[in-house]
C-alpha cells in the first residue's frame, strides 16, 4: 500500500490498494469542511480509471454530520458518472444513521438523472394533431350539452336555480357598469375629437354626431363592452369552474346527481345573454355624451341640434343589429368561459392558464364573429 501526496493532508490521506484507491478521511466533517472537502476529493479522483473502486475509511473521523452525508452522496454520483464504485469502510454507528438518510446503500438512489429526450417533429406534430382534434370533440359535446340544458330549462323552468342567476346578473351587468360607462364615453369623446378636427374644416361639425352614434351603435358599442366583460367575467367563469374542478366539487354534484352543465354553465350564460346587451345600450349612451361633450365645447353646437342629428342619423335596424350582436357575443363569453373551466386538470397553474385562455379565445371569437357580421351585412 502506497501514500500519494495531497494538498489536502489535514482533511484526507489517499492510499492506492491494487488497482483502487482508499480515502482515509480526517477529522470533522461537518458544515464549514464539507465544501472544500467534496472540491478537493474530485479533483484528486477525476482520473480514476473506470470500473475501478474507491474505499472510503472513515477510521479517522471525529465528527459527522448531515452536510457530511450529502457531500459522500454527492461524491458518490459524481463517481458513478465515471463508472467508478464508491464503497465505505470503518463506517461508525452513528454516522451510518446519518448516511441512511441519503440511502447511500441503495445503488439505483445517485443514478444521475437524464435530461428528458426531445421529440422529432413529426411526433410533436403528431401529439398537437391529436390534442386538436380530442379539444374539438369536447368543444362539441360541451356545446350539445349546454343546448340540451337549455331545452331542458326551457321545459322545466323550476330545474334552473334563479338565485344564482340573477348573482351572477350582478356581477356580470351591474358590476361592470362603470368601466363599460367610462370607457365609452372617452371613446366616444375621442372620436368626436378626432373627427371635429376634420369637419370643422369644412363647415360639417353637425356630422360628428351622426358618426359617433352609428359607429357606436353599430360597431364599435357591442365590440367594447364584449371585450370587457370577457376580462372580467369570462376569466371569473373558467376560474370558478376550474378552482370547483381541481378541487372535484364538479365530481361531487355529478356523483349526487346534478347536471354540472346545468348547475354551473346555463345560469352563467343566460346572466351574460341577459346584461351584455343591456350594458351595450348604457355603453352607446355614455359614447353619445363624450361626444355631445366635445360637440358642444370644441363646434359650438347646442345640446338640442346634437340629439336631434343623433336621433335622425339613427334607425331601428342599426339598434337592433348591436343588440344581436352583442347577444352573440354574450353567448360566445360565456361557453368559453365555462368550457375553459370545465377542461381544468392539475393544480392552481392550470386555472390561471384556464383564466388566460379564455380571455384569448374569448376576444379572438369576437373579432372573428364581428368580420362575418359584417361580411353578411355587405351582401346583405
Amino acid at each position: 500500500m502506497t501514500a500519494t501526496p495531497s494538498k489536502n493532508a489535514d482533511l484526507y490521506e489517499i492510499h492506492r490498494e491494487g488497482r483502487s484507491l482508499v480515502v482515509s478521511l480526517k477529522g470533522s466533517i461537518d458544515h464549514q469542511t464539507a465544501g472544500p472537502l467534496l472540491k478537493a476529493l474530485t479533483g484528486d479522483l477525476k482520473k480514476t480509471s473506470p470500473g475501478s473502486k474507491v474505499y472510503l475509511d472513515f477510521s479517522s473521523v471525529s465528527y459527522f454530520d448531515d452536510y457530511g452525508a450529502m457531500i459522500i452522496s454527492e461524491l458518490r454520483d459524481r463517481l458513478r458518472q465515471s463508472r467508478v464504485r464508491l464503497e465505505i469502510r470503518n463506517l461508525p454507528p452513528k454516522a451510518g444513521a446519518i448516511l441512511s438518510l441519503v440511502d447511500i446503500d441503495d445503488p439505483s438512489h445517485c443514478d444521475p438523472i437524464e435530461p428528458p429526450r426531445q421529440a422529432n417533429l413529426f411526433v410533436r406534430l403528431g401529439d398537437a394533431t391529436l390534442k386538436t382534434l380530442d379539444n374539438i370533440r369536447y368543444l362539441v359535446s360541451f356545446l350539445g350539452s349546454v343546448a340540451i340544458c337549455c331545452w331542458h330549462v326551457l321545459l322545466h323552468p323550476g330545474s334552473l336555480r334563479w338565485g344564482d342567476v340573477l348573482i351572477l346578473m350582478q356581477k356580470t351587468g351591474v358590476d361592470a357598469l362603470p368601466i363599460v360607462g367610462l370607457i365609452s364615453f372617452l371613446l366616444g369623446l375621442i372620436m368626436a375629437f378626432v373627427s371635429s378636427l376634420q369637419l370643422a374644416q369644412f363647415g360639417a361639425g353637425i356630422y360628428v354626431a351622426s358618426l359617433v352614434a352609428l359607429s357606436m351603435v353599430s360597431e364599435l358599442g357591442p365590440i367594447m363592452t364584449a371585450i370587457v366583460v370577457a376580462g372580467r367575467s369570462g376569466s371569473a367563469f373558467a376560474a370558478e369552474i376550474g378552482t370547483m374542478r381541481i378541487s372535484e366539487e364538479v365530481d361531487a354534484l355529478f356523483v349526487m346527481g346534478f347536471s354540472p352543465t346545468l348547475f354551473l354553465a346555463v345560469p352563467r350564460l343566460l346572466a351574460s345573454m341577459i346584461m351584455v346587451p343591456l350594458l351595450t345600450l348604457f355603453s352607446d349612451l355614455f359614447a353619445i355624451i363624450g361626444g355631445m361633450v366635445i360637440s358642444v365645447s370644441m363646434l359650438d353646437l347646442t345640446m338640442g341640434s346634437y340629439i336631434n342629428q343623433t336621433i335622425s342619423s339613427l334607425s331601428v335596424f342599426e339598434l337592433v343589429w348591436g343588440l344581436f350582436k352583442s347577444l352573440v357575443f354574450a353567448t360566445l363569453i360565456a361557453w368559453i368561459g365555462c368550457l375553459r373551466g370545465f377542461q381544468v386538470r392539475g393544480g392552481a397553474s392550470a386555472v390561471g392558464q384556464a383564466a388566460t385562455s379564455a380571455v384569448v379565445s374569448s376576444i379572438f371569437m369576437i373579432i372573428l364573429f364581428d368580420s362575418i357580421f359584417a361580411v353578411i351585412r355587405s351582401y346583405w
